[in-house]
């Protein structure tokens, strides 16, 4: 399958059948593939909590349910066959950074134009919602409520040293399709060639 057609299928699904389960060489896949993504120096600062037992998605969704206004997040009340929570790991890239290769003498984060562990993170999760596409699956990318990033650490044992950058929900899709065509923002609105203006 090409590319585009990929991405041309992807989209954000929330709902998922509750009585189809992933086999695990479906979830290697996906995590494999996530392993693959670019990172800044090579650093790979990242970590992944694959969950993909019904009991841990359970406590996950316990941990991550705010004390008001549990309906607005996603993480409150996610059900589907997998979760991957990526982690990014800034003191990686630091102590990458600092090594004789790269120019730098300390492990400074000052002159980072952009916090390059979370892009990265962010890129091996895009890859792992590509390779689900691809599998015939949705999947969705959803934030933590921020209040209980520290519960979800403590409760799934992830270093203080990790931080969640969101998560991503992946199963068989039970949502009818939808055509999001007409609310794309134009390519002239987003893509400037040459100058900005």
């Amino acid at each position: 399958m090409e590319f585009q057609d990929v991405v041309r299928r992807r989209r954000m699904v929330r709902s998922y059948d509750p009585d189809r389960r992933l086999s695990p060489e479906v979830v290697d896949r996906i995590v494999d593939n996530g392993l693959r993504a670019p990172s800044a120096g090579f650093s790979q600062g990242w970590g992944f909590l694959v969950l993909d037992e019904p009991a841990d998605i359970a406590l996950f969704r316990d941990v991550c349910t705010p004390d008001e206004a549990a309906d607005r997040w996603f993480a409150a009340n996610v059900h589907a066959p997998l979760l991957v929570v990526p982690l990014a790991n800034k003191s990686v890239y630091l102590e990458r950074y600092a090594q004789p290769d790269k120019g730098h003498t300390d492990r400074s984060d000052a002159w980072w134009p952009a916090p390059y562990w979370d892009i990265d993170t962010g890129f091996a999760a895009l890859l792992m919602m590509l390779t689900a596409v691809d599998e015939g699956l949705g999947a969705c990318f959803f934030g933590l409520p921020y209040e209980r990033v520290d519960a979800f650490r403590d409760e799934f044992g992830v270093p203080a040293e990790f931080s969640p950058i969101g998560a991503i929900s992946i199963g068989y899709s039970d949502e009818p399709a939808r055509d999001l065509s007409s609310r794309r923002r134009p390519k002239a609105d987003v893509v400037h060639r040459g100058r900005w203006s």
